[in-house]
């Protein structure tokens, strides 16, 4: 006898609750949606519908991996940012909804028409930097990481999103140092590796297990990056220039710190939707 939609869903829903997956549910839709190649909300106008054998051999192959924890982003091999479509794999960091207050603050601090030069340091799957490319149409905007295989994922982001003449992704390892012109960049931003090796243990498993280290920890207290990007951005960055880092919970006071200590003012710090300090930027003197 073939599940139906509904009965389909229901026993996902219970099956991975009981793996311990958070937001059973949704997962359960979102797998469903990607087997079916239809949106979401369109399973709740098809509960009805009799799923095929192939279909419901499919799913459950899906929900065996979600049961691992492996991330859902992986197994349907996307996820939407900033109202973008981006491919993710375990070569880069998924894009994450805090991460979009990173873009909508850099954003917020340009003129929309205005030719600036940005510096996206650590770009992973290319998400901040194609999100400002879209958004402002007149930027110039260089991506750096360190991986191959992630400058691989961003520079097939950016074509996906229409963005390739305006991007382009270098793989470099910035804790060498960076050969570009002096004073060339606007703005530097960076969600770069902030958590301490001794937090890494305690990340829930989708990160622990599925997501690259490298993007994760700087293998020390976790501020390392902020002190190289904000040494580095002193010569990258034009006069009144601005950089822009993401932070992990508990660390605006000592990112802060480490930009007035390289000569950068007027520092801000902006909220995520959790009340966490998650955003900081800061002007060059």
């Amino acid at each position: 006898m073939m599940l139906t939609v509904l009965e389909a869903l229901n026993g996902a829903s219970d099956y991975l609750q009981n793996k311990g997956i958070k937001s059973a549910r949704l997962n359960s839709e979102l797998l469903l949606a990607h087997i079916l190649n239809c949106k979401r909300m369109e399973l709740y106008l098809s509960f009805d519908r009799p799923l095929q054998k192939s279909e419901t051999d499919s799913y459950r192959e899906l929900l065996k991996r979600r049961s691992t924890f492996e991330p859902l982003q992986h197994i349907i091999s996307k996820v939407e940012f900033y109202g973008l479509e981006f491919e993710v794999n375990n070569s880069v960091l998924i894009p994450r909804p805090e991460t979009e207050l990173l873009v909508e603050a850099v954003i917020e601090s340009v003129i929309k028409d205005e030719r600036i030069n940005i510096l996206d340091i650590g770009s992973g799957s290319g998400n901040i930097a194609v999100a400002l490319a879209k958004n402002l149409p007149s930027s110039k905007v260089v991506g750096l990481d360190i991986s191959e295989k992630a400058v691989e994922t961003s520079i097939k982001n950016a074509k996906l999103n229409g963005v390739e003449n305006q991007v382009m992704f270098v793989q470099k390892n910035i804790l060498n140092g960076i050969d570009v012109q002096r004073n060339e960049f606007d703005v530097v931003v960076s969600n770069p590796p902030y958590v301490s090796i001794n937090d890494f243990e305690n990340l829930d498993p989708e990160l622990r297990l599925y997501e690259p280290k490298i993007a994760l920890t700087d293998e020390g207290d976790g501020l390392s990056f902020y002190r190289k990007i904000s040494v580095l951005s002193g010569s990258l960055l034009k006069i009144n220039g601005k950089i822009f880092f993401e932070i992990g919970a508990g660390q605006s006071k000592e990112v802060e710190s480490i930009l007035i200590e390289n000569n950068f003012a007027n520092i801000v710090i902006k909220k995520d939707y959790s009340e966490i300090e998650r955003i900081i930027s800061g002007k060059k003197n």
